[in-house]
């Protein structure tokens, strides 16, 4: 047991995050809390748990810096090609004949858990260069960490942070700058970016596509089927989630279908 964080404060400040956020902190990760606790008592200078847990229960605004903190973000462009080519592919050609059925040229897609924002970029790119130029485009994405939300916002990105765009749509959609390369104005306006706690439902709806890759791994089982359920209640009739490749709603009660492509496993609400 840490001299820094007891077991009792351990639990206390566990249970807060996760009333508030779905992440569920086990035991293994006990350490990765307790250095993020020791950065914000510093910075707050302040000298015990007790006192800042006190503080975390009145300051809105400090219980969301706090869960910034201990949010990972770790992201790339074009992570998981199979997923892309699945994307590509699979998705796009399935909802574009769908859509022309019913009269309709717009494809909603929602990128919780958008870190940094290189998915939403990278999706953001696949749908110009995939989609007939008739259709419009409607972009989500959100997070839980202001703090990445505006660098994703700011759309800039160090030269070791593009690595997987090839050379083509690196030169179209990126202005190169002097230690990095700047998302284009026209790729950057296409992307509405919010702040949003995947713990609560959206308020957006028939949304065709979600993207929450590697998110559900830092919640419990109650929590996954939350974040699950409210994105069935966010998508129409006809539509796919992108889940992490590591991740499954194998086991959990939802109505989502397992759908294998030729490329990649993806999640459908198939309703029609």
């Amino acid at each position: 047991m840490s001299d820094f964080l007891n077991d009792s404060d351990f639990q206390k400040i566990r249970d807060l995050i996760y009333n508030e956020s779905g992440i569920h902190f086990s035991d293994s990760n006990r350490t990765i809390l307790e250095s993020r606790l020791k950065e914000r008592l510093k910075l707050l200078n302040l000298s015990s748990i007790g006192e800042y847990y006190i503080l975390l229960t009145k300051e809105n605004s400090e219980l969301r810096d706090f869960l910034d903190s201990v949010t990972t973000n770790l992201t790339r462009f074009f992570r998981n090609q199979a997923h892309y080519d699945t994307f590509i592919n699979y998705v796009i050609p399935d909802l574009v004949e769908r859509k022309r059925k019913l009269g309709q040229k717009k494809i909603s897609i929602w990128s919780a858990g958008c870190s940094t924002g290189e998915e939403p970029y990278t999706n953001a790119i696949v749908l110009k260069e995939n989609l007939p130029p008739d259709f419009e485009i409607e972009l989500l994405a959100s997070d839980l960490s202001l703090k990445s939300l505006m660098k994703a916002k700011e759309g800039f990105y160090l030269n070791n942070r593009v690595n997987g765009i090839n050379e083509k749509y690196l030169n179209k959609y990126f202005d190169k700058k002097e230690n990095g390369y700047q998302v284009k104005p026209e790729l950057g306006k296409m992307i509405k970016f919010d702040y949003h706690n995947l713990k609560f439902g959206s308020s957006h709806h028939n949304l065709d596509i979600v993207f929450c890759r590697n998110v559900l791994i830092y919640f419990d089982e109650a929590a996954q089927k939350n974040v699950i359920d409210n994105f069935w209640n966010s998508m129409s009739s006809h539509s796919y989630l992108f889940i992490g490749h590591s991740e499954s709603l194998f086991g959990m009660d939802t109505q989502f279908k397992f759908i294998k492509t030729d490329w990649a496993c993806i999640y459908g609400k198939i309703q029609d």
